[in-house]
């Protein structure tokens, strides 16, 4: 699997940005299908970092009431990738 589609996208949220800043974890969006080693090269192919670690999450789908029924939202998978400590990731 090539690396644009492995990595979705970054996510941004009040959590993650304390990680960026103060423990170099990043978070992001990653196919449900990859595995770490491929999450791994992925982010060190497109950022051109060293990764350390990489940890993931399987969200549930959430179920929205529609006003023709019930319709659950696809499940995603998250990745938390934390990096050397002389490596950052420039997302802004």
């Amino acid at each position: 699997m090539q690396a644009h589609y492995v990595v979705k996208r970054p996510l941004l949220t009040e959590k993650s940005t304390v990680g960026m800043n103060e423990e170099k974890q990043f978070c992001f969006e990653v196919d449900r299908g990859a595995t770490k080693d491929q999450i791994k090269a992925a982010v060190q192919h497109i950022y051109n970092v060293r990764v350390i670690s990489v940890n993931t999450q399987v969200r549930k789908p959430k179920a929205r009431r529609l006003k023709y029924g019930v319709v659950d939202d696809p499940s995603t998978k998250k990745a938390i990738v934390r990096l050397h400590a002389e490596d950052t990731i420039e997302l802004f």
